[in-house]
């Protein structure tokens, strides 16, 4: 409890940090495509509450900065605000929200997510061009008894090839695979002594420390991990490492849908899912897992710590946008629906059918909130779980 309480300044600061890129990004994302089809817009906020700073633009937009640093949005303008505020000097330009066609409420829906997605191809484009990719032989250091590897037959020394077809580069690859699988079958290529084989292995979700020390439930084959003898890292050119990170969004993305996925069919624990608390608990104890070797220089130590911050703000990028997509009529996904049915319909949904979903959505939305966060304030060891 001592120790979650004396880095508090920590939490926070690398909560607003991290969470505050990726939704300036998001609504970034809402407020140009709504500039893009001249849509009049009154605030553009980071932040909740009261304003503690703000300017007006030339087109009559606040923007804002608010008091509670967590959060963001974009306010457009609609039909009945604008005519209210017509005689005013420096009332919002543009043609009001409800005016504009469905389709095109529709891209600016979208358009929040889609920018989250850009900015974690971003980051990936320039950790792989800058940063590399560590490429290295990955080997069974050890076999937990009764576990899913010994149960295989899998035995130290032998590498891991490829999984599922996938060729496998580094540790990272093993762990997340295996973490995706919970109670799902894994196929292994192994080599063993110059001879290749294929290793039938299903993973089994147990309470452990992952790799920051919160105590979780994570799926595992029961496996330890030999360090690596031989290591090169890869660099790309400007073309490639863009490809690079626009595939490997495209991977963050499926790896998303596979875990929500486990999620809902219930092989994989709910509390898998990470909110604002649990974010800041796993940038707390990276920063101190990092800051802690002081045998390893320091311009080092920031240059590392600089890095795995990055991967972690493009992650979060790839979440906040996948579950904005969500058909919950409060996230963007939901606005879309609603959207959809303007364009098929040629009307809007009835106000009662809406205000009625609206309901429905918040009350999910808040559940799911409460029962994450829970969760997250458990992992941080407040309580005596999970505690670094």
């Amino acid at each position: 409890m001592e120790g979650v309480v004396s880095q508090g300044p920590l939490f926070i600061a690398c909560l607003v940090f991290l969470m505050g890129i990726v939704i300036v990004v998001h609504e970034l994302g809402h407020y140009l495509a709504g500039r893009m089809f001249g849509v009049a817009v009154e605030s553009f906020a980071v932040g909740f509450g009261p304003p503690m700073a703000q300017v007006r633009d030339k087109r009559g937009t606040r923007w804002r900065l608010n008091w509670i640093p967590l959060g963001g949005f974009v306010a457009f303008v609609d039909k009945r605000s604008l005519e209210d505020e017509s005689l005013e000097a420096d009332a919002p330009l543009g043609v009001a929200f409800d005016d504009v066609g469905p389709l095109k409420k529709i891209v600016i829906s979208i358009a929040g997510p889609l920018a989250n997605f850009i900015l974690a191809a971003f980051i990936f484009s320039l950790s792989v061009g800058v940063h590399g990719v560590v490429v290295e032989p990955v080997r069974v250091a050890t076999t937990l008894p009764d576990m899913p590897a010994e149960r295989a037959g899998l035995i130290a020394g032998d590498r891991i090839v490829e999984i599922d077809g996938k060729p496998v580069r580094n540790a990272s690859d093993v762990t997340v695979a295996i973490l995706l699988s919970p109670n799902a079958a894994l196929e292994l290529l192994i080599d063993r002594g110059g001879t290749r084989q294929i290793v039938a292995v299903t993973p089994v979700e147990v309470v452990r420390p992952n790799e920051v020390g919160q105590m979780i439930a994570q799926s595992t084959i029961g496996i330890g991990i030999a360090p690596a003898e031989t290591s090169e890292r890869l660099r790309y050119g400007p073309v490639e490492s863009t490809v690079a990170g626009v595939q490997k969004t495209g991977v963050a993305i499926e790896q998303t849908v596979t875990m929500l996925g486990s999620i809902v069919t219930g092989k994989m624990s709910f509390h898998t899912l990470s909110g604002p608390v649990g974010v800041g608990d796993v940038s707390r104890r990276i920063v101190n897992t990092v800051m802690d070797r002081t045998e390893v220089p320091l311009m080092d130590r920031l240059d590392h710590l600089f890095w795995v911050l990055l991967s972690l703000c493009a992650a979060i990028s790839v979440g906040v946008g996948f579950f904005n997509l969500l058909p919950l009529p409060v996230l963007d996904g939901g606005r879309v629906v609603f959207h959809a049915y303007e364009a098929l319909i040629g009307s809007k949904m009835p106000s009662q059918i809406e205000a009625m979903a609206l309901r429905v959505g918040v009350l999910v939305l808040v559940a799911m909130v409460i029962v994450i966060t829970w969760g997250d304030i458990l992992e941080t060891g407040v309580f005596g779980r999970g505690s670094s």
